[in-house]
């Protein structure tokens, strides 16, 4: 470790490494070397008078601590020289919906994104606005009073990293506060690059699968998936088994949802897990047995940090906010990935019903470089919560 990366455990902490550290933010959006808060209070145009909180203090005392970015714009807010890798990320935005703010980060060379995501399901909180808090608490993602997002996948790159926020909304301007804090030093030359897809469908066809995560080519190890799910029925709806495809399983040229269809021998995943809750490392419809209800919980690993209750007005559909983090159990791939869940809920009898609900999700991987390119994004209106 002496070249610094992966010193981020308390048992390495006092471990002198090898590397240099910077931080991007709206008051240093370059990361140099003592350049930050160098910005002065603007002067108005008419009066000639320095104006804004610190017109009175100067230039170091917060003159830019945010930055505006208007309807249909997109900003650079990251443009770094590897090798190195990001270490954290926190950011509070407001203004614009979540869903019309679209992060994207690209490594190296590459013209495609590796990262192409609408900011609140990036930080697990699809269901969570600017006047709507869920606390989350877990090693790779946090969720703060404030709605302050905070990031701690680790994201090495050898080249270049570079990062684009977008605002879709056509009326309503964002603010965003930012910091992205990242290492500059050698890297081992075997490192894999940080992944993130985001994916809707609503609602899902009767009968078929959701696809989570589709196409991945090349080495790899997934590392963790999102899902912000609605319901469309009433009654228990997390029976779905989460399907991991690794290797071949999926034969080529055939999509993933063919795949699931598993119409032969050959077309079976690897990994089949038991049912949603499982998966999400819960039990018994995520029930608090004592109360009778949905129980909201968050851990380093997994969570239901957010459920959406029905108001009996407007509200009229629950809604989950589920993660599952693959730290200490990544999924690895040699040459392919694919993944998919049920939606499957209970109908009369007995019996298992295909569910029509409103899936979001996101995964989250590693892989090495080239990335295949994602699927397009979907409209604004495609993406909204409704």
């Amino acid at each position: 470790m002496a070249n610094g990366f992966g010193t981020s455990s308390l048992s390495t902490l006092g471990c002198l490494a090898d590397f240099e550290s910077r931080s991007l933010c709206a008051e240093n959006p370059t990361g140099e070397k003592g350049r930050g808060g160098m910005a002065a209070p603007t002067t108005d145009p008419q009066t000639g008078r320095p104006g804004g909180p610190a017109r009175e203090l100067g230039a170091g005392w917060k003159v830019r601590p945010k930055i505006d970015i208007e309807p249909g714009q997109t900003v650079e807010i990251a443009d770094i020289a590897g090798p190195g890798w990001v270490q954290s990320i926190w950011m509070t935005p407001a203004g614009a919906p979540y869903r019309n703010v679209i992060l994207r980060f690209y490594w190296d060379d590459q013209e495609q994104p590796s990262v192409e995501c609408p900011i609140g399901d990036f930080f697990a909180s699809a269901f969570t606005a600017y006047d709507v808090f869920a606390q989350i608490s877990s090693l790779a993602v946090c969720v703060n009073p404030g709605n302050a997002f905070n990031c701690y996948w680790q994201m090495p790159f050898h080249k270049r990293c570079r990062v684009t926020v977008e605002n879709r909304d056509q009326d309503q301007t964002l603010v965003l506060f930012y910091q992205i804090n990242y290492a500059l030093g050698a890297l081992p030359e075997s490192i894999a690059y940080f992944h993130a897809q985001f994916r809707r469908v609503n609602p899902v066809p009767y009968k078929r699968v959701y696809t989570i995560l589709d196409g991945v080519q090349g080495r790899g190890h997934y590392a963790g998936t999102y899902l912000a799910w609605g319901l469309n029925n009433s009654g228990w709806w997390g029976e779905g088994e989460i399907k991991f495809y690794l290797d071949g399983d999926v034969p080529p040229g055939q999509s993933v949802e063919q795949a699931a269809a598993e119409h032969g021998g050959d077309r079976f995943p690897t990994i089949c897990g038991t049912g949603t809750e499982d998966y999400f490392c819960g039990s018994y419809n995520f029930e608090n047995k004592a109360t009778k209800q949905y129980q909201e919980f968050t851990t380093p690993y997994a969570g239901v940090p957010h459920i959406v209750r029905p108001n009996g007005v407007y509200d009229s559909q629950m809604r989950f906010s589920m993660y599952r983090w693959h730290i200490p159990d990544p999924i690895a791939f040699k040459s392919d990935l694919a993944a998919t869940i049920q939606a499957l809920g209970w109908r009369s009898k007995g019996r298992f019903l295909p569910l029509q609900d409103d899936i979001a999700s996101v995964a989250y991987w590693y892989q090495a470089l080239p990335t295949a390119p994602f699927p397009q994004l979907p409209d604004r209106d495609a993406l909204e919560i409704v």
